[in-house]
C-alpha cells in the first residue's frame, strides 16, 4: 500500500483544524476494532518537536505534519508492524502502549485501556517519522493483544 499524499497547508493553524476535524471529530479504529479517541490537545505533542532535545517541544514540525493523513491509514492497515511501546515511568517496553509502522519509518503511538465492558480502547499519543530510531522500534518486543489484555488485567 502506497502512502497517503503529504498534506500541505499554508498555516500551522491549517493544521490544527484538519487534525480536529478529521481525528477528534471522528470515530476512528485500529485494523483490529480498537476505538481511538483524539485528544485536540496532543496536537502540540504530536506535530511539534524539541529543537535542544530537551523534551520541550518548540518548534512545528512540517515533516510531521505533512504525514497527518498518515495516522488513519497507518492505525487501519491490517498488516502494519506493530510493536510494544516503550514506557518512560516504567523504563521498559509493555502492551499497553502499541507502536504501528507502515509507510516508512512514520510511527503512530497509542496507549491501549480498559472500556467498562472489558473491551480495549486507545488514546493517540503520538506520531513521527522515526528516521533516528526506527531500528531500535523495529527491535521491540512484537505487540500482543493477549500479552495487552493480561497487562490490564483481563483473566483470559
Amino acid at each position: 500500500m502506497s502512502a497517503p499524499p503529504l498534506v500541505v497547508y499554508d498555516t500551522v493553524e491549517d493544521y490544527r483544524n484538519h487534525y480536529e476535524r478529521v481525528y477528534c471529530h471522528a470515530n476512528i479504529q485500529t485494523f483490529d476494532g480498537i476505538r481511538v479517541y483524539f485528544d485536540p490537545n496532543k496536537f502540540e505533542h504530536a506535530f511539534y518537536e524539541s529543537t535542544a532535545r530537551d523534551g520541550c517541544k518548540d518548534v512545528f514540525s512540517v515533516v510531521r505534519a505533512q504525514r497527518i493523513d498518515w495516522i488513519k491509514t497507518t492505525l487501519e492497515h491490517p498488516h502494519a508492524d506493530l510493536f510494544d511501546g516503550w514506557s518512560k515511568s516504567l523504563k521498559k517496553h509493555g502492551s499497553t502502549r502499541r507502536v504501528a509502522v507502515v509507510h516508512e519509518e512514520f510511527v503512530v503511538i497509542i496507549a491501549i485501556s480498559l472500556k467498562a465492558n472489558f473491551s480495549l480502547k486507545a488514546k493517540f499519543l503520538t506520531c513521527y517519522q522515526a528516521d533516528n530510531s526506527i531500528n531500535k522500534i523495529r527491535s521491540s518486543p512484537r505487540w500482543s493483544k493477549l500479552n495487552c489484555l493480561r497487562l490490564l488485567g483481563v483473566s483470559i
